[in-house]
Order: C-alpha cells, then structure tokens, then sequence
C-alpha cells in the first residue's frame, strides 16, 4: 500500500500515512464528555506518531455521529496537539456555504500551523436535507457548485464578487482537498477536478466484497488523473485490533450487527442479515492484531493507498477501549504493513502570495 504501481506513471514514496476516523459517538446522552473523549483520542493519537487525524460530520444524530461543526472541534484539537494534521472525512459540503466554510477551514488552519486537511463529500440524509432547506436530488450538481467555490475560495482568488478574498489569507491546498466518492464516474469526476480520492469504509448496495468493489474504482481515478503532483487515495476501513477475535466480537458484534439492520431498512444490505454477514458487509478487519494484519495483505483497493484511515464506526467503544485499539494499531498493526510513526511536525505551507 506504500507505492502506486509503477505503471500508472506517478512518482513513488517510500512511506504511507497512518489516520483515524471518529464519528465522535458515545454510549450515554452526555455529549460534552463524549466530546472530551474525541478530543482525547487526537492527542492520543499525535503522540503515537498517527499522521492525520480525522471527524465525520452528521447533523442528524440518528444518520451515524454525534459532531455537526466539525471545524469548531478542529480548531478545539489543534490548541491540544502538536504535530498530527486534522482534517474532516467527510463534511457534507451542498450543505455548507463554501465561502463559510473556506474561512473556517482557513481559520483552522492558520491556528493549527498548517496542519488542515479537508475532506467533502455529498451526504446522505434526506433529513439533513431537508433541514437545510436544501434539494437531496441535487447533491450531485450541488457537491460540484460548491467545491468550485471552495477550492477557488482556498487558492486565495476572488470569490462571488470583485475584491472578496476569505481571510486569512489560506496557505497551499491544491495537495489538500480530498472527495469522497460511491462510484467509478465518482472517481473520474474527482480526478478531473484535482481532489485526491476518498473511498469508504464499505461499499453499500453490493453484494460482493468492498475492496472488490472499490479496486476499480480506484484504478479509474488513476486513469483518469493528469496533473503533475502525484495523486492521493485514502482508503477508510474498520480495523479493530484486540487481544483476539473473541474479544473483538465482544465489542464490536453487536454494533455492528444492529448497524447492518438499520442499513438493511434503506436497501443498502439485505434484510435479515446475520451478524457475521454484516462484519462482512461493513469489511470488518478485526481480531488478534496478526490477524489483521494478514487481511489487510490481502486487501485488494489497498496497495493503490496512499492513507489508511481506521475507524471503529459503526461500533461505538468506550474510551478506554478505543485508546487501546489506537495504540495497538500503531504499534503492532500499521509498523507490520511498512509504516513509520511520524516524530516531527511537517512544514507548514507558506501562505498565499509568498
């Protein structure tokens, strides 16, 4: 997973980068403590050398997490860490005002020295939608609109009207933007505009394995690609490392399970699937960490990755847990796959007009 394959024409790296996900979610009603512990899991995770860090945004809590203004808690991670980059996967960006939120994203960006990534996608939730005031049948001609603005926006240029630049004035985001795709036309669009690829952590409406799925997926997107930098693909995946599977089942089964019921009322599974049926279905790696580690070799949309990106949704751990399964991840799991933690800060980008 650390090379692009030679002949697909792109430059080659050495090293690929370690991420987490949460969808900042808690067991309790006591959301400002399951906020703490999210936070928690960032510095955490700076310590261990994670390179990028990452939230879900969901306005509806019932739609699978429990943060609605990702760049708030952003800027809250960035006074607590030093060094992890930090970033969204994703924000529902037709949702958004893109001139807003291309000065939230700056703002972030300039407190935390650097370190923002941002990831965008199209949402779901006709609730959310709705809520918005916003068409759900449009959300593919929307995601397009606004990340026009968006982009436009962090290059500094003028947006809506002559003289209007967001402030601060954002640093370099043309290797920074990332879009979260369901689909090979998905992956082609994306690549056309210059986003780096975002792929989930399951492919809903299939019926065969995720990476089966997704692998072409990705070798479209870099078919497709033709711009000088060298393309990024980050590729999501459940990796719930523990003691051995019987132990991961304890914590993740029946969330996991339940999940796959919910997903089965809106036709993305089956109905009537068995909890083992559903690991399968959300591409569960969980287990003995040599376990794992044996799976994901066998991975077939990861040897195209440039990131992987952990989570444990739709499993919601106690904090505890979660930190245990980060720290085995980093030391047991991603080193086995060819990864080094990082120790230094990377460069801050050098901002607009220097």
């Amino acid at each position: 997973m650390s090379e692009l394959p030679l002949t697909a024409g792109h430059d080659v790296t050495p090293r690929f980068r370690l991420g987490f996900l949460t969808h900042v979610q808690g067991r309790t009603t006591d959301l400002a403590q399951t906020y703490r512990n999210a936070a928690e899991l960032f510095v955490v995770a700076d310590e261990l050398g994670f390179d990028v860090g990452r939230v879900a945004q969901h306005h509806d809590p019932d739609s699978g997490g429990g943060l609605s203004s990702p760049w708030t808690f952003l800027a809250h991670a960035a006074a607590h860490t030093t060094r992890i980059r930090l970033g969204t996967a994703i924000t529902v960006l037709p949702l958004e005002d893109p001139v807003r939120l291309a000065e939230d994203v700056a703002v972030v960006d300039t407190l935390s020295g650097g370190r923002v990534e941002v990831g965008v996608g199209s949402g779901y939730s006709e609730l959310e939608y709705a809520a918005f005031g916003r068409d759900p049948t449009r959300k593919r001609e929307l995601t397009t609109e606004h990340l026009d603005v968006l982009r436009a926006a962090l290059a500094g240029g003028e947006v809506r009207t002559p003289g209007f630049r967001v402030q601060p004035a954002p640093g370099d985001f043309s290797d920074r933007i990332r879009q979260g795709v369901f689909s090979g036309p998905g992956a082609r669009h994306a690549a056309a505009g210059g986003s780096n690829l975002l792929l989930n952590r399951a492919a809903y409406g299939f019926d065969a394995p995720t990476d089966e799925i997704q692998r072409p997926w990705a070798d479209a997107y870099l078919a497709a690609w033709d711009r000088p930098r060298r393309p990024r693909i980050g590729l999501s995946r459940f990796v719930f490392p523990a003691k051995d599977r019987r132990t991961a089942l304890r914590h993740i089964g029946d969330d996991v399970h339940r999940a796959a019921l919910r997903m089965a009322e809106s036709g993305a599974f089956p109905k009537g699937l068995a909890q083992e049926e559903a690991l399968r279905r959300f591409h569960c790696f969980h287990g003995a960490p040599e376990e794992i580690v044996a799976e994901l070799r066998r991975e077939r949309a990861l040897p195209l990755a440039t990131d992987l990106i952990t989570q444990f949704n739709p499993a919601v751990l106690d904090h505890d847990t979660a930190v245990r399964a980060l720290e085995l991840i980093a030391t047991e799991v991603a080193p086995a796959l060819g990864w080094q933690p990082a120790t230094e800060p990377a460069p801050a980008p050098a901002p607009a007009g220097v």
